[in-house]
């Protein structure tokens, strides 16, 4: 049945400020050690802050990530890693096409990956262990095994959270973690990305709804005339009660008010803001290019997000029958392609072509705008689908049809930019893609790459709800073959 979402060690050679030896809010695990204090819990958040000022580093606030999630899992072997020479049961229905890049073939539904492959890299061999969709957003998310496997609330913080943290020093307007979604899907919990023991101060500012809707706006960054006025006395009055406040705040609920009140005033006031937000500032050919659809729209917003100073961006790409598309019976919401759920080709004749036109756009724009060095894209879902073809009947269309299950023993995942060299694959999956082959990766080993991408020591421990230091990655290096 449809498995429904709630709608709810290689150090980095780059110097940051979560790298090295504290944070603000965590330690460094040798830091914790040589210091004697590791389980004793005698440091103070005081203590942190002094010596977190006193180390005097930072992370590279010119550098950022774009992460566009496919909830549900997407078909690897419909996509990036085709097996044409597979029994007809495992290759399914379409075939491969080359692309500009010799020994990359894609779908035949991806015409416009095929034109632009020497500007990402196609990983195939990330695996992972939680096959459902809770414990494999978690795993994937978080870097870490979920204590339960099922559900969405995080037991550890997404990375989004983590460089929200790290560039929490960040001030330019703008929140450093953004995230865009479906308006009845905004929770912070429908998708994993929970910040855990770091804080609701680190959890995604969200931005629900279809940009490409002439209605569409960003809630609670515009002012009317009225209150506009008001705002200078209010904040007069507020920072006459600053001193105070922060006298009395013990439990560091007062300080996530205040972050929160701050990112409020900080959008309220901020022109950087609404001008990254308003898309009506492309020209009409831009738009046209990333398609007028919530996926394409999306997609452009996230690059002039980050292009404004954002660290992190988190775009949603998950139903693509909104925007004018009419939901067929054979189609489903997600990327969730169960037999009982969808005809997956038929599905994928429709989804694809959304999806093919959003992703290569943005691919494409990083690189003319010169943006490739500083912006890291990865595209991926939690995990990939069965190699195996199963037939069942559908839900909806009360007729027999194809379909694939959850499957984390193999994905392929798309990266490009952040200064990475691209015009690759990376590993191999065995001949019918039901495993990795060559290069076994983890998700980890994929955030290993964005934290060196961001200057930021995987390393760096954060203190957890226990007291315990928790180390951003427990393993995990950046790939080789990306640097």
């Amino acid at each position: 049945m449809f498995d429904h979402f709630p709608l709810t060690k290689t150090k980095s050679s780059k110097p940051s400020a979560c790298a090295g030896p504290m944070d603000r809010t965590g330690l460094s695990r040798r830091s914790f050690l040589s210091m004697g204090m590791l389980g004793v819990g005698g440091i103070t958040m005081a203590d942190m802050l002094r010596m977190r000022a006193e180390a005097g580093q930072s992370t590279d606030p010119e550098t950022s990530v774009i992460f566009i999630w496919l909830p549900g899992g997407p078909p690897h072997m419909e996509t990036y890693d085709m097996k044409p020479e597979a029994p007809s049961d495992y290759r399914g229905d379409f075939r491969p096409i080359p692309t500009n890049l010799p020994g990359l073939d894609v779908c035949e539904l991806l015409p416009m990956h095929a034109q632009c492959a020497d500007k990402y890299s196609i990983i195939r061999s990330v695996a992972h262990k939680f096959a459902d969709h809770g414990g494999g957003h978690k795993r994937f998310l978080t870097g870490r095994d979920p204590k339960e496997p099922t559900g969405f609330v995080n037991d550890y913080p997404a990375v989004g959270s983590i460089v929200a943290k790290c560039r929490e020093h960040v001030n330019n307007g703008l929140p450093n973690y953004i995230s865009g979604t479906h308006p009845g899907r905004a929770g912070v919990d429908v998708y994993s990305f929970g910040a855990a023991y770091l804080g609701p101060s680190y959890v995604p500012f969200n931005v629900p709804g279809d940009p490409s809707d002439p209605k569409f706006s960003v809630q609670n960054i515009t002012l009317e005339n009225r209150l506009a006025d008001r705002l200078g006395d209010r904040m007069t009055l507020l920072q006459g009660f600053d001193h105070m406040r922060h006298e009395i705040d013990k439990s560091g609920l007062m300080s996530a008010m205040d972050h929160f009140q701050s990112r409020a005033v900080s959008l309220l006031t901020s022109d950087k803001a609404r001008n990254a937000f308003d898309l009506s500032q492309e020209p009409d050919h831009v738009r046209d290019r990333f398609g007028h659809h919530a996926w394409g729209q999306r997609a452009l917003l996230a690059r002039r997000l980050v292009e404004a100073g954002c660290s992190f961006v988190t775009m949603v790409m998950e139903n693509p029958y909104q925007s004018g598309i009419t939901m067929p019976k054979y189609g489903t919401y997600n990327w969730d392609s169960h037999a009982v759920n969808c005809h997956l080709f038929d599905d994928a004749r429709i989804r694809f072509p959304v999806y093919d036109r959003s992703v290569t756009a943005l691919v494409e724009d990083l690189h003319a705008r010169g943006l490739d060095k500083k912006v890291l894209l990865v595209v991926t879902g939690e995990f990939g689908r069965t190699p195996k073809v199963n037939s069942q009947t559908g839900t909806q269309t009360g007729v027999m049809q194809p379909g694939r299950d959850h499957w984390p023993n193999a994905m392929s995942i798309l990266v490009s930019g952040g200064g990475l060299k691209m015009g690759q694959v990376i590993g191999s999956t065995t001949s019918k893609g039901e495993e990795p082959k060559e290069r076994e990766l983890t998700p980890n080993d994929l955030w290993a790459t964005v934290y060196r991408h961001l200057g930021i020591d995987s390393t760096q421990a954060f203190v957890d709800h226990s007291g315990r230091p928790m180390p951003i990655l427990p393993d995990g290096a950046p790939i080789t073959e990306l640097i």
